[in-house]
């Protein structure tokens, strides 16, 4: 198998684990609003699509009616609370480290950019990606699954997107990959991965059950 040179990550679900706190965050929202709180698990299942779907999805999930500045007040909370739970995935550090010695490494996903570089400088994960190999959702390119974000990072290496795995958890990681033709390996242990469809994956599909795995694909 040719190794990968450009290896694109999702972040939440992917990288880090960062469940517990969105879905504190949108409880809070939600409590704020009188909704009642929903379960961490079934939060973590709305994540994927960015924050106005998280929300939109909270929102409906909950029975609550959503004022005009829902958006507004979650990203509010959830910005003071970026790192409280918030952890790599468990040898995720390692991974990168032995990964940026056979690839480029960038992250693709549809979290705010600002949110984005302080979670991964944080947790001392910054080091391993250039600074223009970071996008987030809120930059100008449309969200995943809309394959332009992933292309741009694919050009901007000199890079195929036939040399090039994207790394993520979800069907929308999934659907980016497709549409960008590049290869793609689900992360099993993400949030985003409960509920895949995985009669859907092709054979060429790859899917790993801890980080450390992914260097056995390449």
């Amino acid at each position: 198998m040719a190794h990968a040179r450009l290896i694109v990550f999702d972040l939440d679900g992917t990288l880090v684990d960062s469940r517990r706190d969105l879905a504190e965050s949108a409880n809070a929202i939600l409590g704020e609003c009188g909704g009642g709180p929903l379960a961490e698990e079934v939060i973590g299942r709305m994540v994927g699509d960015g924050a106005a779907t998280l929300v939109a999805r909270a929102f409906t999930a909950a029975e609550c009616a959503k004022p005009p500045d829902a958006l507004e007040r979650f990203l509010a909370i959830y910005n003071r609370r970026l790192l409280k739970f918030t952890r790599p995935y468990p040898g995720i550090p390692e991974t990168l480290q032995a990964l940026g010695t056979r690839a480029r490494l960038a992250v693709l996903t549809n979290k705010p950019l600002h949110a984005t570089r302080e979670i991964l400088t944080g947790l001392a994960l910054a080091k391993y990606f250039p600074a223009d190999g970071v996008i987030g959702g809120d930059g100008p390119f449309p969200r995943k699954p809309d394959p332009a974000g992933l292309l741009h990072l694919t050009s901007a290496a000199s890079v195929a997107p036939g040399e090039t795995m994207l790394v993520g958890d979800s069907i929308i990681d999934w659907r980016t990959g497709r549409a960008a033709g590049t290869s793609v390996c689900l992360v099993r242990y993400g949030f985003g991965f409960e509920g895949f469809p995985i009669a859907d994956l092709r054979p060429e599909d790859r899917t790993i059950d801890t980080p450390a795995a992914l260097l056995e694909k390449l």
